[in-house]
């Protein structure tokens, strides 16, 4: 029963739906959340007159959206006019803020801001902030693009200071004199709702309303908890659950105000000023803690749950910072590296007053490829799924693709330079051409760690390392037995394939291309492919010398260590070659120092990412690749071939063929590179790359040399014949 106090000052619930797809997931990916999410909460929402919800929809799934299903587009631009649906901004491709330049944060809200207006006709004055990720500076910046207010998550404002009975309206925050306000989103109702039955939502607010008569209370998480998410669909609609929900939201709506954000900020005064530390919601700050952190915390967390004084404890505790998923995942910094050098690049054209539709075309491939979901990772793959690390590069290679158009960079042309690309204190070098673009760095072991082919917008070397992760003490124990209840994503153990604890396998190092081993002479394919190979030399992450060597028309990176194998001294000298008019990399290697009276096992790893296995029109071959008979296997064959001078690999799919040749007789080994990784639907085995190793037995001449040419040939004249077709009809 409701008191007349709480009846004259009812509870404010602004529901706040955050419907989100990655730019690169699936299209069937894209429908089946369609059609198990969006589609039917909608058909149930629509029938609820007295509710009103605000609704973010990232700028992925709304073009998604608007292509191919309008219909939805026009039923929810009904629901805004009818003024039951607050349509909710933010950055266009749903970026973390943190993660890009302030220049592009205003651009990407500015822009999705648009965009909202012209396709529903809606005022923009609230966003989205992705994952929640926050720093202080970025109040200023959400001001500049027009934001009045945004939502993050209690766990924020407890952080802070404030606790949980502070926390039943919204704060006013400032960065250099621009004044935010910021909803806190309710921890407690994330985990009740769709989880737990109504009746506990209802009880729990109506102790709230209870205690602070007139209070302001947030639900805001991801749309997909209602079907998408394991178990879901039959749970939220099947079995009724939003229905009854929205009964009971109904039925108490006489001290329940289903309400929006926008009214919410209209009707009532902030609770205060606060200013809050960086962070995220709390499971994200786990999970960018190092693994062995992450362990420790998750242990001393379970340890504590039962300790009386841990409701008091838990608020000071908290883990690690979203910007150290760049240094605990290298891949991560490694699309953040590239991401800058686009967006330096673009910045810089148009300071010099480059104008038109391709550095228009540019600055949305750029905010494409800010899309933040393939540079973390926590309970969904993130940066384990290939597909939109992929992404990520094809979006970011456009658009540099369409800055030398804008700039009138065209025909052919070489061209080296230096810098420090991937901000780690050292000098890499970067060539290019028209058709390629080879990432080098000297200080890593003169590795090739980004390789652009850019006819296709595609990155052959967006590999990832096999690393330990907290939960593979999960995958050791095995799945867990249903006890029929639908669960948290955050709490379920389920395999979707057999044996992945035998599966873990951890590298040493990052599988990229040209890097320098020296082996056992009986080392197998097997051993280097499980990370159980010796290593003898001591060339693999080690620093080289450097230097570019540069003629019109041809440009060389050199590239030498002297360092020792089998503790003897050893001087390897290597040399990457890129042509003006080519699309083929030329690589030498000199040995020096070598014995005359034995055999050294010498090997070099290339990994081509991208080009998964389990598909027949992915395969190795050598000689003519029309002829069936010449076909080796799918990608995923471990070949040990003897005495070859060629192997090549083939996408049909992509369009792309990849040819290495020797320059005298070699051995070849290949191994597919395979993640177990864990994702929302449970913990699953990722083809991250192809691995082919040439390798020899090599002794040393009169003067203690060795020596070998090699040819790395991207052909993509597949690809090719199929764009000119689709440009064609694109003009019609």
């Amino acid at each position: 029963f409701m008191t007349e106090t709480q009846l004259s000052q009812p509870l404010r619930l602004c529901l706040v739906l955050h419907n989100h797809q990655p730019i690169g997931n699936f299209d069937h990916v894209f429908e089946q959340a369609y059609q198990d999410s969006y589609l039917p909460f909608l058909d149930v929402y629509e029938g609820y007159d007295l509710l009103k919800i605000s609704l973010h929809t990232s700028g992925p799934l709304m073009e998604w959206l608007v292509e191919r299903h309008p219909e939805y587009i026009e039923r929810v631009r009904h629901l805004v006019n009818a003024g039951r649906v607050e349509i909710i901004g933010g950055p266009f491709y749903e970026p973390i803020l943190t993660m890009i330049p302030g220049r592009d944060c205003v651009g990407q809200i500015e822009t999705y801001t648009r965009w909202l207006n012209d396709q529903l006709g809606c005022d923009v004055r609230g966003m989205w902030m992705p994952e929640r990720v926050w720093e202080q500076s970025l109040a200023s910046h959400l001001v500049d693009a027009g934001i009045h207010y945004t939502l993050l998550d209690d766990f924020h404002f407890k952080n802070a200071g404030l606790s949980g009975e502070q926390l039943h309206g919204y704060y006013i925050t400032e960065d250099d004199g621009r004044v935010l306000s910021i909803f806190p989103g309710s921890e407690r109702l994330r985990y009740l709702i769709p989880f737990a039955d109504p009746q506990e939502t209802i009880n729990y607010l109506g102790q709230v309303a209870h205690d602070h008569p007139g209070a302001v209370v947030v639900f805001g998480d991801d749309g997909e908890k209602f079907g998408t998410w394991p178990d879901t669909k039959q749970h939220v609609y099947d079995n009724g659950w939003l229905r009854q929900f929205f009964d009971a939201l109904s039925a108490n709506a006489e001290w329940i105000n289903t309400t929006t954000l926008a009214d919410a900020v209209t009707a009532t005064p902030p609770a205060g000023k606060i200013y809050l530390p960086e962070g995220s919601y709390r499971e994200m700050t786990e999970w960018v803690l190092p693994t062995d952190t992450q362990t420790q915390y998750e242990d001393l967390t379970h340890e504590m749950e039962h300790d009386p004084r841990w409701d008091r404890i838990k608020r000071f505790v908290r883990g690690g910072y979203w910007r150290n998923f760049k240094s605990k995942y290298p891949e991560s910094n490694e699309m953040y590296a590239r991401m800058m050098m686009v967006s330096n690049r673009l910045h810089a054209a148009v300071d010099e007053g480059v104008t038109g539709e391709a550095i228009e075309a540019a600055r949305i491939e750029l905010y494409r490829g800010q899309c933040n979901c393939s540079y973390w990772h926590g309970a969904f793959g993130g940066i384990y799924l290939p597909h939109l690390r992929n992404a990520v590069f094809n979006h970011l290679i456009a658009a540099d693709n369409l800055i030398d158009q804008a700039v009138g960079k065209t025909g052919d042309w070489v061209e080296a330079t230096t810098g420090d690309y991937n901000f780690n204190a050292h000098q890499e070098v970067r060539l290019a051409n028209g058709k390629l673009v080879a990432m080098v760095a000297p200080s890593a072991g003169g590795q090739i760690y980004e390789l652009d082919v850019r006819t296709i917008c595609h990155n052959l070397l967006a590999t990832l390392q096999r690393r330990p992760e907290a939960y593979h003490r999960k995958v050791l124990s095995g799945p867990s037995d249903g006890d029929g209840n639908v669960a948290s994503i955050h709490d379920r153990v389920v395999f979707k394939q057999e044996g992945l604890d035998q599966r873990l396998q951890y590298d040493a190092y990052a599988p990229k291309s040209l890097i320098d081993h020296f082996l056992a002479d009986d080392a197998t394919a097997e051993q280097l492919a499980s990370a159980t190979a010796q290593e003898h030399g001591d060339f693999v992450g080690r620093a080289y010398e450097a230097k570019v060597r540069k003629n019109p028309d041809r440009i060389q990176v050199v590239m030498n260590r002297e360092g020792s194998a089998y503790g003897m001294p050893i001087t390897i000298t290597k040399g990457v070659t890129l042509s003006a008019a080519g699309h083929t990399l030329e690589i030498a290697y000199l040995l020096e120092g070598l014995p005359q009276d034995r055999t050294h096992h010498f090997a070099v790893e290339f990994n081509f990412a991208g080009m998964p296995s389990g598909a027949d029109d992915r395969y190795f071959y050598r000689g003519d690749r029309e002829d069936p008979s010449h076909r080796l296997g799918q990608l995923g064959e471990r070949l040990d071939e003897t005495d070859v001078t060629e192997l090549a690999l083939v996408d049909q799919w992509l369009g792309l063929d990849v040819r290495l040749a020797t320059s005298g007789p070699t051995n070849i080994w290949t191994y597919p590179i395979e993640t177990v990784s864990q994702s929302e639907g449970g913990f699953e085995l990722v083809h991250q790359s192809v691995v082919v190793v040439p390798h020899w037995h090599v002794r040393g001449d009169s003067q203690g040399r060795w020596s070998v040419t090699m040819s790395l040939a991207i052909d993509t004249t597949l690809a090719e014949s199929r764009m000119q077709p689709e440009a064609e009809l694109a003009a019609t």
